[in-house]
């Protein structure tokens, strides 16, 4: 399932996050390439270890966290780090499946979905479209600055090559309760009707009869 968040930060995030880039330091982005991307991945990556990024990665993490919409989707059991990514002229991420594990050693997740937070506006760059390859064709993704896409972290995806300006995305990956995509969309479904009743109805019958469904199958389907 792919869904967009609006607004996921504000402006006064995106201008903290611009400052914090402003001191940041960067690396090739090949040093986080799984063994299948080596020769795909050509972007830079912030130095993790520098305090720009710490800043930035506590900031969209949180309000990841904190978004209904990405919880709804996501059932989120671990999250990962944010990895901001930046691609000037001539930088790309050719087509590729992302790893289905992830993390370090001793703190490994499946990645189930995936995660770009646009951080540039569209139109300060050329190219650099995110384009997700879906049953119904290639869907082409270029948001708004602090606007995110969630899709599957199992579908073929690529970053189109930058041809002006500089392209600056947060990456994540999550893990779900819920390991079937398909179960997730049925809650996610079920949660945005469960909710639309407790709003307009809370006492009403069919409103506990949906709470107690969505519930049950949750209990029934999630692994934590």
């Amino acid at each position: 399932m792919q869904s967009e968040i609006n607004k996921l930060l504000i402006d006064t995030d995106l201008q903290q996050i611009y400052s914090l880039i402003q001191t940041a330091t960067w690396k090739s982005g090949s040093h986080t390439a799984g063994a299948q991307a080596q020769d795909k991945k050509h972007n830079e990556e912030m130095d993790q270890t520098n305090a720009s990024w710490a800043s930035i990665n506590k900031l969209v993490v949180g309000k990841l966290y904190q978004h209904p919409v990405f919880q709804s989707i996501v059932l989120p059991s671990k999250v990962s780090a944010a990895f901001v990514s930046r691609c000037g002229p001539g930088m790309h991420y050719g087509r590729h499946i992302d790893d289905p594990v992830m993390g370090t050693i001793n703190a490994r997740y499946r990645s189930d979905v995936a995660v770009t937070v646009f951080l540039s506006e569209p139109n300060s760059y050329e190219g650099g479209e995110l384009t997700i390859q879906s049953q119904f064709g290639p869907v082409s993704v270029k948001l708004p600055a602090g606007s995110a896409v969630i899709y599957p972290a199992s579908s073929l995806h690529e970053v189109m090559p930058v041809t002006k300006g500089e392209r600056i995305v947060c990456a994540l990956w999550a893990q779900s309760m819920v390991r079937d995509s398909q179960q997730r969309e049925i809650l996610h479904d079920l949660n945005e009707a469960r909710e639309a009743l407790n709003r307009s109805t809370p006492k009403a019958m069919v409103t506990q009869q949906i709470e107690q469904v969505y519930s049950n199958l949750l209990r029934m389907w999630a692994d934590v």
